[in-house]
C-alpha cells in the first residue's frame, strides 16, 4: 500500500523550504520564479543570526509568516507542528503521517522537517512503512524513513506541510505585507525571534562582533554567509519583478532599493567565497586572521548597506499603501 507523485523533487537551495515549496508549486504547475517566492514570503529580505554565527540562525526562528504569506501567492501550506518537548510524540507523529498520506492520496505534494539532516525535505511519497523525500544530500530522492521516526531527535520537532492551489492575491498586496513583514521582522520581535538571537541590523551586529572576536564557527560562517547571500540575491530579482508588476509611479523607489540589496548581496557574497561551505564543516572558531578581518569589513558593508535599503523597502510600503 501506498502511493508515489512521479517528477517531484525539491529544487536545490541554500534555503530548504523554500527550495521545496518551489518544488511542490512546479509539480503542480504551478509558474513562480524563484524570486517572486523568495520575496514574496518576506524571507529574501531577512537575517537571523545567533551567537558566534551558530549554523542554527538561518532555520532557529518562527517562520509560520511564511505560509501565511504564501497565501498571497498561488499556493496554500497547511501544517501539523508540534514537538516531542512539549507533546505526545506518538500522537504527533500519527497525525503527520495522516495529514502527508491524505494529501498525497489526492496528489498534492508534501514537505517536512528533518527527514534526513536538519533542513526541509519535499515528501514526494509513501508506502505502509514511512515516506520517501527528496532534499539536501538526496536530490533524486531517498526512503522509507518509517513514520515514528519523524521528530524522534534531539531537536524534537514534527513539521510537515501540504502543498496546493490557491487564488493569488494582486501584485500590490502581496509587495506590500511581503515587505511590512520583512520591515517588522528586522527589529527582532520576540513573535519572531528566539533569544540569542537576533535580526536586521541587530543581526549583523552580533555576527560582526563574533567574527571581530574570531569566536565565529567556521561552519556556521559558511552557511549563514551562503543562506543570507542567496536570499539577498533573489531579493533584488523580487525588487526588479516588482517595479515591473507595480506601476510607472514606482519605479524610482525601486531602482534605489535595488541599488541598496545589490550592495548586500554582493558584500555576503564574498564573505560566502571568504568560507566556502565544503571546506568549513567544522565548528572550530575561525580565529583572527587576514580572511576574519575582510569578513568583518564586509559585514560592516553589508549592514550599512541593508539599513539603507530597508528604509526604502519602508518608503515603498507606504507608497502601496
Amino acid at each position: 500500500m501506498g502511493r508515489k507523485l512521479d517528477n517531484l523533487l525539491w529544487v536545490p537551495s541554500w534555503v530548504s523550504n523554500l527550495g521545496c515549496i518551489k518544488g511542490c508549486l512546479d509539480y503542480l504547475g504551478i509558474e513562480m520564479s524563484m524570486g517572486w517566492l523568495f520575496g514574496g514570503t518576506g524571507h529574501a529580505f531577512i537575517i537571523n543570526i545567533g551567537e558566534d554565527a551558530c549554523p542554527s540562525g538561518p532555520t532557529a526562528w518562527k517562520s509560520y509568516m511564511l505560509s501565511e504569506l504564501g497565501q498571497n501567492l498561488d499556493y496554500t501550506a497547511g501544517c501539523i507542528f508540534g514537538t516531542r518537548h512539549d507533546q505526545d510524540l506518538g500522537a504527533l507523529q500519527k497525525r503527520a503521517w495522516d495529514h502527508v498520506r491524505s494529501a498525497i492520496d489526492e496528489g498534492f505534494p508534501c514537505y517536512g522537517w528533518e527527514l534526513e539532516i536538519p533542513e526541509f525535505y519535499v515528501i514526494f511519497g509513501y508506502d505502509d512503512a514511512g515516506y520517501y523525500y527528496s532534499g539536501t544530500e538526496c536530490d533524486e530522492g531517498k526512503g522509507p524513513k518509517h513514520w515514528s521516526k519523524l521528530g524522534d531527535t534531539g531537536i524534537g520537532i514534527v513539521e510537515v506541510y501540504n502543498v496546493k492551489p490557491a487564488l493569488a492575491a494582486d501584485d500590490r498586496t502581496i509587495v506590500r505585507e511581503a515587505l511590512a513583514f520583512a520591515l517588522e521582522h528586522s527589529t527582532s520581535p520576540d513573535k519572531y525571534i528566539f533569544p540569542d538571537y537576533k535580526a536586521g541590523p541587530g543581526g549583523y551586529d552580533l555576527w560582526i562582533k563574533g567574527v571581530k572576536a574570531g569566536k565565529s564557527g567556521g561552519m556556521g560562517m559558511a552557511y549563514n554567509a551562503a543562506v543570507w547571500a542567496t536570499c539577498r540575491r533573489h531579493g533584488v530579482a523580487f525588487l526588479q519583478e516588482a517595479k515591473d508588476r507595480t506601476g510607472d509611479g514606482m519605479k524610482p523607489l525601486f531602482d534605489q532599493a535595488i541599488e541598496h540589496y545589490q550592495e548586500v548581496a554582493d558584500n555576503l557574497k564574498s564573505v560566502a567565497e571568504l568560507y566556502l561551505f565544503s571546506e568549513n564543516r567544522s565548528e572550530v572558531p575561525i580565529g583572527v586572521d587576514e580572511n576574519s578581518r575582510q569578513a568583518a569589513q564586509l559585514l560592516q558593508k553589508a549592514r550599512d548597506a541593508e539599513v539603507r535599503g530597508l528604509d526604502h523597502l519602508e518608503r515603498i510600503v507606504k507608497n502601496l499603501t
